[in-house]
C-alpha cells in the first residue's frame, strides 16, 4: 500500500496555474535584503562577513523563481547549505558561515510542496532532510532542540501541502458543478430539440398523405425528412437516457421559464420581498433561453436571501428586446465584512449556462449599495457588442 501511495506521489503533476511573479515577491525580496544588510552591519560575530552577506543575499534572490523552478531553488539553497556545513567542519568555524536572515529558505520549502510535481517534492524533500541531518550532526545539541528545528523546517512544507490539497479539492468541486450544469443544459436542450423534431416527423407524415399533388417529388422529399427526423429523435433519446440513468425522475415535469417568475416572487412567506418586473413578450423566448432566465433569477434571489445582510428588498428586472434578453437582480443589503463577497459555486454554473447560450453574466457590488447580478442572453445571431453594453461596468467577482 505504501509503495502504491509513493508511486502516486511520484507521478503527481505540478499544481496548475502557478501565478507569475507578483508584487509580493518583490516585497519579500526587499525585506530579506534589508534584514541581511542590517544583520551584516550590526551583528558582532559573523564568520567571513563578506562571504556570509553575499550568500544570504543570494538565498533571498531565490524566492523570485520559487514557483517556476521549485526543485532547482531548493537544491541550490539546501544543497548549498550542505556545502557550507562541510566547509565549517573542515575549518572549525563557530558560528557557521551565513546569517540568520537565511531563514528565508523556508519559503522555498513551502513553494516546493505547493507548486512542485510529485517527483520534485520527493527529490527536494530528500535534499532538505539531508541538509538538516548533516547540520544537526555537525552542530549537535539536545534532542529537544533538534526536534524543534525539524518541526520548524517541516511546518512550511506541511502548510504548502495543505493549501495545495484544499485548492485541488475546490477545483474538483467546481468541475463537478460544471459537469452537473452541462448535464442539466443537455437535458433541457434535448427536450427542446425533441419537441421540434417530433413536430417535423408529424408534418412529414402529414405531407406524405397530401403528396398526391406531386407524388414523384414530394413523397421522396418528405420520406427523407421523416427518416432523418426519426433518426435524430432516436439519437437524442439515447443520449438523454444515458444522462438520466442516475436520476430517472429528472425531466418528467415541464421546464420552468420566465412565466414562472411571478410564482417565484410570490412564494416567499417571511422572506425578503421581491420587486419583479418582466418587460416584453416572454412567451416568444426560445425554450433554452426561457429556462436560463428563470434559473438566473432563481439563483440570484436565493443568493441574496442567504447572504444579503440587512436587505429589505430584492429588485429583479427582465427586459426582452429585439435580439436579446437582459436580466438584472439587485439587493440592498450589505455585501460582507470589508466589502468582500463570499465565495461560492452558484454563479459559476450560471456563467457556464450563459456562455453556452452565447451570452454573458457578471456579478459584483452595486455602486449604490448591495449586490447585483446582470446577464444578457442573445435570442438570435451574434449580439456580443450589445451584450457588453447592456451588462454595464460590473466587477466580475466571485459569488457570495
Amino acid at each position: 500500500m505504501f509503495r502504491d501511495e509513493l508511486r502516486t506521489l511520484w507521478t503527481e503533476p505540478r499544481a496548475p496555474e502557478a501565478p507569475a511573479r507578483v508584487l509580493g515577491d518583490w516585497l519579500l525580496l526587499g525585506a530579506g535584503l534589508v534584514a541581511t544588510a542590517l544583520e551584516a552591519s550590526l551583528r558582532a560575530q559573523v564568520t567571513w562577513r563578506p562571504v556570509s552577506t553575499v550568500l544570504t543575499a543570494g538565498l533571498c534572490l531565490l524566492v523570485l523563481w520559487r514557483r517556476s523552478h521549485p526543485l532547482a531553488m531548493v537544491v541550490l539553497a539546501f544543497g548549498g547549505g550542505i556545502l557550507l556545513t562541510l566547509i565549517d567542519v573542515l575549518t572549525g568555524h563557530t558560528p557557521p558561515i551565513g546569517l540568520r536572515s537565511g531563514i528565508v529558505v523556508l519559503v522555498l520549502f513551502y513553494a516546493l510542496t505547493r507548486w512542485g510535481s510529485g517527483r520534485e517534492i520527493v527529490l527536494g524533500s530528500a535534499v532538505v532532510l539531508a541538509s538538516f541531518t548533516f547540520s544537526s550532526f555537525d552542530q549537535g545539541g539536545p534532542a529537544g532542540d533538534i526536534l524543534s528545528g525539524l518541526s520548524l523546517l517541516m511546518f512550511p512544507a506541511a502548510l504548502g501541502g495543505f493549501v495545495r490539497l484544499r485548492t485541488m479539492s475546490r477545483r474538483r468541486e467546481l468541475e463537478q458543478m460544471r459537469a452537473r450544469e452541462r448535464e442539466s443544459i443537455a437535458r433541457e436542450l434535448h427536450d427542446t430539440v425533441a419537441h421540434h423534431v417530433s413536430a417535423i416527423v408529424v408534418r412529414a407524415q402529414a405531407g406524405r398523405v397530401l403528396a398526391d399533388l406531386d407524388p414523384s417529388t414530394a413523397a421522396e422529399t418528405l420520406a427523407g425528412v421523416e427518416e432523418e427526423g426519426a433518426r435524430t429523435l432516436e439519437a437524442m433519446r439515447a443520449m438523454v437516457k444515458a444522462l438520466r440513468a442516475a436520476d430517472p425522475d429528472v425531466g418528467l415535469t415541464p421546464l420552468p421559464g420566465a412565466a414562472d417568475l411571478r410564482r417565484l416572487a410570490g412564494d416567499r412567506p417571511g422572506g425578503i420581498p421581491i420587486d419583479l418586473r418582466v418587460d416584453g413578450p416572454a412567451a416568444t423566448l426560445p425554450s433554452a433561453v426561457d429556462t436560463a432566465v428563470y434559473r438566473i433569477v432563481q439563483e440570484s434571489v436565493t443568493n441574496a436571501t442567504r447572504h444579503a445582510t440587512g436587505a429589505t428588498t430584492i429588485e429583479a428586472r427582465v427586459t426582452i428586446e429585439p435580439g436579446q434578453v437582459r436580466i438584472a437582480v439587485r439587493d440592498d443589503g450589505a455585501v460582507t465584512a470589508h466589502g468582500q463577497p463570499r465565495d461560492g459555486y452558484g454563479l459559476t454554473g450560471l456563467r457556464e449556462r450563459a456562455a453556452m447560450l452565447g451570452g454573458v453574466l457578471r456579478a459584483g457590488p452595486h455602486p449604490g449599495g448591495g449586490w447585483q447580478v446582470v446577464a444578457a442572453l442573445p435570442l438570435t445571431g451574434d449580439h456580443e457588442a450589445s451584450i457588453e453594453r447592456s451588462t454595464g461596468d460590473v466587477h466580475p467577482r466571485a459569488h457570495r
